[in-house]
């Protein structure tokens, strides 16, 4: 109990030794000032972006074997990640002894087949000699029966029948030649099959490039169904690549191909990037009820120090201005009390006192939402302040172009203030004994404006 009441003790001598400096000190609030600047101004949207090779190729396998050896690229080793291969070299090789004795079965088929033909044109041969055979029989039979009558009936249809028979004989060994020919094309139809299976077990590039993806080993087995495998990923150029940025619905419309672009990628800090807006994509995304496009930004990598698949940050140039005056958007939002106006400019108080708008540099290409907007300023005068009416231009987000007749560059104007007896006031007397509370009124950067993104 008597630990409390000295706690409490020494709290009240704490609050009136505070009660204390502050009335003896006679301290008024300190206004935080800033000269207005002359510079250039930059109006961006903001976007999270992949960078990504230009154009890849998936490299599949067509039938279904056991991978046993990869190739060679053209470094003389064997095919990994980040081999460079060139078209038509192999990159691995599958299983073939099933396909190859697949083929061996084909060709024993044609040898078949073009056998059958053979013995069809053969058939028919002998079919035309008996046809030759029969009709002169049938030539004398009719010339004898004619002539003498010494042939009978019966005699007579045998020549006729036997003539008959033979030229019938004749048009199926034609008809055989053509099936034996028809089989001809069946064998050489699963030959050409089973050699393109065969050739399928070799999987070459299709193009010059780098692999960036291996996605099977020796010994693995590779199913072909309904989808081919993918076995590896080939970046056809390193050298050109594309940044995929997914821009708000909000910030799209002042996008536009030909527009520059600047990204910078955690890989290497303190480094820009350059690029060029390639393509706007139409078909949007959403996600958690909110609209994204994919913007594509064309980018230069002869160095070769992008890698595919980093995360960059875009910033995409809307507009920027060359030496205009400038102030942190802290100033346009700051507001006086009535009584730290100076007392010949109260009369405008209702007038005077309003906050500038806020804006969004993406709602207009020059980061005005359509055309120049009206704020205030304060300066300084003495212990009090008075305003300056400006012209509000284009915004980063931190800095705030204006325009005036009366602003010049150096002109002092109050960001915020500081109350008596805080930490940095000028002048201003503490109290060691109590905690500080901030009592800032205005201050603080960003608004103003946003980089979207």
């Amino acid at each position: 109990m008597r630990f409390v009441l000295i706690l409490l003790v020494i709290a009240a001598l704490g609050w009136g030794g505070e009660l204390y400096f502050n009335r003896s000190s006679g301290q008024e609030s300190a206004f935080r000032t800033t000269a207005i600047q002359r510079g250039d101004l930059l109006a961006t949207i903001s976007a999270t972006a992949t960078i990504e090779p230009q154009e890849v190729i998936d490299v599949g396998a067509q039938i279904a074997g056991l991978i046993n050896v990869f190739g060679t690229d053209a470094d003389g080793k064997t095919i990994d990640y980040g081999s460079r291969v060139k078209k038509d070299m192999v990159l691995a090789k599958i299983d073939d002894a099933l396909y190859a004795a697949d083929e061996m079965s084909a060709k024993s088929q044609v040898a078949n087949a073009n056998a059958g033909v053979t013995r069809a044109i053969a058939d028919l041969a002998q079919m035309q000699a008996a046809l030759e055979k029969a009709k002169s029989d049938w030539d004398r039979a009719q010339k004898a029966g004619e002539a003498t009558g010494m042939l009978s009936e019966e005699q007579f249809d045998a020549y006729k029948a036997a003539y008959e028979t033979a030229k019938a004989n004749v048009g199926v060994g034609q008809a055989s030649i053509e099936q034996a020919k028809s089989a001809i094309i069946q064998a050489q139809a699963t030959l050409d099959r089973a050699e393109k299976n065969l050739g399928y077990c070799t999987i070459s590039s299709p193009v010059d490039g780098v692999i960036i993806d291996r996605r099977v080993n020796i010994g693995q087995t590779v199913v072909a169904s309904l989808n081919a495998p993918s076995l590896f990923l080939i970046a056809k150029d390193l050298t050109k690549l594309v940044v995929w940025a997914s821009v708000n619905e909000a910030d799209i419309g002042n996008i536009h191909p030909g527009q520059p672009a600047t990204f910078t990628v955690d890989a290497f800090p303190g480094q820009t990037f350059k690029g060029t807006v390639s393509k706007v994509r139409l078909n949007a995304s959403m996600t958690s009820n909110v609209v994204t496009y994919t913007v594509e930004i064309a980018t230069d990598n002869s160095s070769g120090k992008l890698l595919p698949y980093l995360t960059a940050n875009v910033q995409f140039e809307v507009d920027r201005r060359s030496d205009v005056l400038m102030v942190p958007n802290a100033a346009l939002r700051w507001t006086p009390t009535d009584q730290q106006i100076a007392p010949d400019a109260r009369d405008n108080t209702d007038e005077t006192s309003a906050p500038a708008t806020q804006r969004s540099p993406t709602s207009h290409p020059s980061g005005r939402a359509g055309g120049r907007e009206h704020g205030l300023l304060w300066a300084k005068d003495g212990t009090f302040v008075r305003p300056l009416k400006v012209r509000i231009g284009l915004t980063d987000g931190t800095n705030t172009e204006v325009d005036s007749k009366d602003l010049t560059e150096g002109t002092e104007i109050v960001m915020g203030e500081i109350q008596p007896g805080e930490a940095g006031a000028a002048g201003g007397a503490r109290n060691p004994f109590l905690p500080q509370f901030g009592n800032r009124r205005g201050g603080g950067g960003g608004g103003g404006g946003r980089r979207g993104g």
